[in-house]
């Protein structure tokens, strides 16, 4: 099988388990820059050495792990999937990742954001991520037919997975003022968009952008993102006593265990008591302090 060859057939393999364009993406560009690596040799010739001398190579390069153990999936799936080879993967494992706990703003923070936003569009946005968990992608790509009032939730596709989401009433009423003097027209319906431009939806970098700009005018920390009101999101959640498996749903995660890494973020431990404060008080003698003289 030809080096070409192999791309059409990392598609169809793609294609067949209903990945998403996301991930083609992302295989494919791997496939690449492996095969560039090794000047373009046929892939047929090449095996766990390669791979290894390959992943090395990022991680010299200053790649973080998980960006290494992406190179690591798509690597092992045209092996594996598309050639039919069985890898030993003692010689190529994933590498072990470390998850820094990520800032997270307190609620009097996030209201001094929303604050100091002047513009209509921006607001509408971040209420959006915070008031419904999104991800910043989501909420690049939320669509108007997305807004369900009646039932007040939002849909959300991700990744090729769907799933519905909070819609607060603050955020109905603020996404209907922003209707009302926008009127997004976007053929596919997309409602956010950029200045001027009704046909170019809102990008992912200028939204951060805006963010970025927007924390600076509030005086908050640069090391904020927009990613930190989805963790802010599921943090509030957790500490107004929602169910960990209900916040799960409504983040999209797929592992249980991905949504329980909030735990570390909320201040729950306060309203937790100790057991040995809950021992019932019994009179009994008084300890002896010892004395060392």
């Amino acid at each position: 099988m030809t080096n070409e060859e192999v791309y059409v057939r990392a598609y169809e393999e793609i294609k067949l388990r209903g990945l998403s364009p996301h991930t083609v993406e992302e295989y494919l560009g791997k496939l690449t820059l492996f095969l560039r690596y090794f000047d373009n040799r046929p892939i047929e010739t090449m095996g766990e050495n390669e791979i290894r001398e390959f992943l090395l190579y990022q991680l010299d390069s200053g790649k973080s792990s998980g960006t290494v153990n992406i190179y690591n999936s798509a690597l092992r799936f045209i092996f594996g999937a598309v050639l039919g080879r069985n890898l030993n993967y003692q010689l190529i494992p994933r590498r072990r990742q470390y998850r820094p706990l990520p800032s997270i703003m307190t609620k009097s923070e996030i209201v001094l954001f929303f604050s100091t936003i002047d513009n209509l569009r921006d607001k509408a946005i971040f209420e959006t991520v915070y008031g419904a968990g999104l991800r910043i992608s989501e909420v690049a790509r939320l669509r108007v037919q997305d807004i369900n009032s009646e039932q007040m939730r939002i849909f959300v596709s991700h990744g090729g997975k769907e799933r519905y989401t909070l819609l607060s009433q603050r955020n109905l009423e603020l996404l209907r003022e922003y209707w009302k003097h926008y009127r997004p027209s976007h053929p596919d319906g997309y409602l956010f968009y950029s200045r001027g431009r009704k046909n170019n939806i809102m990008t992912t970098r200028a939204i951060q952008d805006a963010f970025h700009r927007h924390c600076k005018n509030a005086n908050l920390p640069n090391t904020f993102t927009v990613h930190t009101l989805r963790h802010c999101f599921a943090t509030h959640l957790l500490e107004s006593g929602a169910e960990v498996c209900c916040i799960k749903e409504l983040l999209g995660h797929t592992f249980i265990q991905t949504t329980s890494f909030y735990l570390h973020l909320s201040n729950t431990n306060q309203l937790v008591q100790s057991p040995l404060d809950t021992l019932p008080k019994k009179r009994g003698r008084k300890s002896k302090v010892k004395s060392n003289a």
